[in-house]
């Protein structure tokens, strides 16, 4: 098991930077099984400044894709370490629902499962929580291509 890798750690695991780095910490890891990650949302969040004046909610895509991104985690880390040269990339998704508005102040604690992992795809299933609330839940697919 590996765990509790903090920015730097994602970001040696993720291409993604500021502003669509959307994961601030992983608690835990468990490769070929599942993870828990988290994002601490502030008012300093550049979406905010039009979605929506006045009363700042998280774009119900950027969750999902801060999900997803948490399951790149878990999928890169599920891999051959032969291959972790490999971009991941966001493929689809199903069974999208969202249940309540995310606002400044919220940490959202996603979790994603392992569906299905192949060589050049996987399927994972995520939920996002806050204070213990469902607020989004979705299954991810992602695929394995290219190198970094």
């Amino acid at each position: 098991m590996e765990s509790n890798y903090d920015i730097q750690g994602i970001m040696e695991l993720l291409a993604h930077r500021y502003p669509f780095l959307l994961i601030d910490r992983v608690v835990e890891v468990i490769p070929g099984d599942k993870i828990t990650a988290l994002k601490n949302v502030t008012i300093n969040e550049p979406f905010f400044q039009g979605h929506f004046p006045g009363r700042p909610i998280m774009p119900g895509v950027l969750i999902i894709e801060a999900m997803a991104q948490a399951g790149g985690i878990l999928a890169y880390l599920t891999g051959p370490v032969d291959q972790r040269n490999r971009l991941i990339y966001f493929m689809g998704m199903d069974k999208v629902r969202f249940r309540k508005p995310v606002v400044p102040g919220d940490q959202i604690i996603f979790e994603a499962k392992i569906i299905k992992f192949r060589s050049k795809a996987a399927k994972m299933s995520g939920t996002a929580t806050v204070d213990n609330q469902l607020v989004a839940g979705a299954e991810l697919m992602a695929s394995f291509e290219g190198h970094k």
